[in-house]
């Protein structure tokens, strides 16, 4: 078999795939790409078991045959090509002989039989979603998603596809974050759990994409379809959290700051915060937001105070600065609203400008128990 490729465009695709490869896998055959030549098209697989993405790629070729070949000596090699045509010769004797402007490389190759065959969706349930939407969904919810692996639910982003919208969820218990389209209406209702790592290669590969991805899922596996790439992986099994609940209904203290001197105030002072904790204090009367910390292990402390817009009781409360900065970090708005009620119930953060029409981004972060 023989096919003749452009080195830069393999290069920009295999990377992609290359993502979803474990360092260290239960089985070898899946260190390698499996390659499917079928004429003038070549189907490119990389997989981990729990999410595989398939690629198709462009060449020239007359001829079929499948082939798995090593993924990370490939992507070496491919690397250091300057843009040019390369041709790849599989020999009978296990090995594949790729010729270039420079040169002739030989890599042994396995046998594509010993591949694990793609999951197929009985039965599943169809929707659509633009990409470059889903993206922003993902990349709004993923960073609030947990690493527990005794409550794996918490761990990936709730998807929630109806008629009043699209609705994408992530919460380790500390903090939540809900990300709404109302124009992203879908005519059959869906509910599943996504894991982190398909997201984070979906992340990549839809931002700034105006292209429609197909979602097709069952009970236990979700395809993503768009362009040239398929990815299926497996769902994270279980009921997510009633995530409603947690959200308070009831938030008369009202805060509106600069969102950008908000973030880099809470920056500074939490640099003297106690490293454990991360603890800073919001005090705020009036017109005036008083953020401090201190460390009392190593008499280290700080305090800013920024002119604000607030509406209620005066109120003091204590917030972990990681979270605040996460959440600060991932919103485009000029200004934030963070609405409250007591130092012991959680704070909802929302911009208050920036987004697209049908857009609404809601962000609950839990408060800290402020020593005294």
């Amino acid at each position: 078999m023989k096919f003749i490729v452009s080195s830069a465009y393999m290069l920009k695709k295999l990377q992609l795939l290359g993502g979803v490869l474990n360092s260290n896998n239960t089985l070898p055959i899946l260190d390698n790409f499996l390659f499917n030549i079928n004429g003038n098209e070549l189907y490119v697989t990389a997989s981990d078991l729990e999410t595989t993405i398939t690629a198709k790629l462009n060449i020239e070729s007359s001829d079929n045959g499948r082939v798995a070949v090593p993924a990370k000596l490939l992507l070496d090699t491919l690397k250091t090509f300057p843009e040019q045509p390369l041709t790849f010769i599989i020999e009978e004797n296990n090995i594949v002989e790729i010729s270039s402007d420079h040169g002739k490389y030989e890599i042994a190759y396995a046998n594509a039989e010993d591949y694990p065959n793609e999951v197929e969706l009985d039965d599943p349930s169809t929707t659509e979603i633009i990409g470059d939407v889903l993206a922003t969904a993902i990349n709004k919810t993923l960073f609030a998603t947990g690493n527990d692996d005794l409550r794996p639910v918490m761990n990936g982003v709730l998807f929630q596809l109806n008629e009043i919208g699209a609705t994408f969820v992530g919460t380790d218990a500390h903090k939540l974050v809900k990300y709404h389209r109302k124009d992203k209406v879908q005519e059959h209702s869906a509910e599943f759990i996504m894991p982190k790592k398909p997201l984070q290669l979906l992340r990549n590969f839809l931002t700034g994409e105006d292209s429609d991805v197909v979602i097709s899922y069952n009970d236990s596996n979700a395809k993503f379809t768009f362009e040239d790439i398929e990815l299926v992986c497996r769902l994270v099994d279980g009921k997510y959290p009633n995530y409603e609940a947690v959200i308070p209904k009831e938030n008369p203290n009202i805060l509106i700051v600069d969102r950008s001197l908000f973030l880099n105030s809470v920056k500074r002072v939490s640099i003297f915060s106690n490293k454990t904790t991360h603890q800073i204090r919001l005090k705020i009367a009036g017109s005036e937001l008083q953020i401090s910390a201190e460390d009392l292990d190593y008499s280290n402390s700080a305090s800013e105070r920024l002119t604000c817009d607030y509406q209620g009781d005066d109120l003091e409360i204590g917030f972990n600065s990681k979270f605040l900065v996460e959440m600060l970090n991932n919103l485009n708005s000029d200004q934030v609203q963070l609405r409250m009620s007591l130092p012991n119930r959680a704070g909802i953060l929302t911009p208050v400008d920036g987004l697209e029409d049908g857009e609404e981004v809601t962000m609950l972060v839990m408060p800290v128990m402020l020593s005294r």
